[in-house]
């Protein structure tokens, strides 16, 4: 397991909970997402604990780089950020959890030994406010998107990178962003977590598999 958080008191008080706690143990810890960039893929984790506020890179951008080359690792962010934005823009970039800084040390193991298990862990108003974002009412715009709008959405919810869809779909960059403007014109959203929540008013189109990495 490891940390990426760039408080070092809070570093070091959630290492101590982890290295104290039974079945687990804290390979490493990075106060920087560049850190965590350069050490991480050569460590291959379990788990990584990642702060959303760091220099530099943020957490989330962290998650969205990392994902694709360790498909393997789960991660789980830990923030104070509560806002839908956050939230969305996390888990579509890849992560698996969602918890606040101010969970106590009993449920964040207890979180931890969930997302092993394979759940995906999120404080409860956290879920609550996810489970709310789904459940606004659908817009008719939805029914405009054409089956490749659909397609393009239903990877940008799986946290694709804008590159990654164009090889996906074999279209080029340019055509992506065409795509996404579109999307975002007819679902009247401005942000990727906006988009995603939209997706929940209607059927994803089969997205196409990703290529093997080498």
């Amino acid at each position: 397991m490891s940390i990426v958080e760039d408080d070092a008191p809070a570093r070091q008080i959630l290492a101590g909970w982890i290295r104290r706690a039974e079945g687990f143990r804290c390979g490493s810890e990075h106060g920087t997402a560049e850190s965590a960039l350069a050490h991480l893929l050569p460590e291959r984790p379990d788990v990584v604990l990642v702060d959303i506020n760091l220099p530099g890179l943020s957490g989330i951008e962290l998650v969205r780089r990392l994902k694709p080359l360790l498909p393997q690792t789960q991660f789980v962010m830990l923030t104070v950020y509560e806002d839908a934005d956050h939230i969305f823009n996390a888990l579509a970039g890849g992560a698996t959890g969602y918890l606040l800084k101010q969970t106590p040390r009993a449920e964040l193991l207890a979180a931890l030994r969930d997302v092993q298990a394979g759940g995906s862990p999120m404080t409860s108003n956290i879920a609550r406010k996810v489970v709310q974002s789904l459940q606004q009412p659908p817009r008719p715009e939805t029914a405009a998107l054409s089956p490749r709008e659909q397609e393009v959405l239903d990877l940008l919810a799986r946290g694709y990178l804008y590159k990654e869809i164009a090889e996906s779909l074999s279209i080029s960059g340019p055509t992506v962003n065409t795509y996404i403007r579109r999307i975002y014109e007819k679902l009247h959203v401005r942000s990727r977590s906006q988009a995603v929540a939209a997706l929940a008013h209607f059927p994803p189109a089969e997205a196409p598999r990703r290529s093997p990495r080498g």
